[in-house]
């Protein structure tokens, strides 16, 4: 089975979290009719996960978000890939990202 994410596409943040850093960790909490949804469990980001999520503008595609963190880390190219799709592809499951159109 095929991925759910596109290199060549954008992904910004969906409009319907509120994102929260409690003791150096960030902290993703889903939105349901304006109130956090506690029964969607919460997402933690380690600090690679941050790096990846504050790219996520719609402005960049996820093949130049690859190419800056390759560029940052010291880590393959095939590595930085991996870990980037499978992030994305939980986030964009969870609702908390969302593709950009063109």
């Amino acid at each position: 089975m095929g991925s759910l994410i596109n290199l060549g596409k954008k992904y910004s943040l969906s409009p319907n979290l509120v994102v929260r850093e409690i003791e150096g960790e960030v902290i993703i909490i889903p939105l349901t009719s304006g109130v956090g949804d506690m029964e969607e469990a919460l997402f933690t980001l380690n600090p690679t996960g941050l790096a990846i999520w504050q790219r996520l503008d719609g402005k960049k595609s996820v093949r130049e978000i690859i190419q800056e963190l390759v560029n940052e880390y010291d880590a393959s190219r095939e590595e930085i890939e991996e870990d980037v799709v499978g992030l994305l592809e939980e986030l964009y499951q969870r609702k908390l990202i969302v593709e950009e159109e063109g």
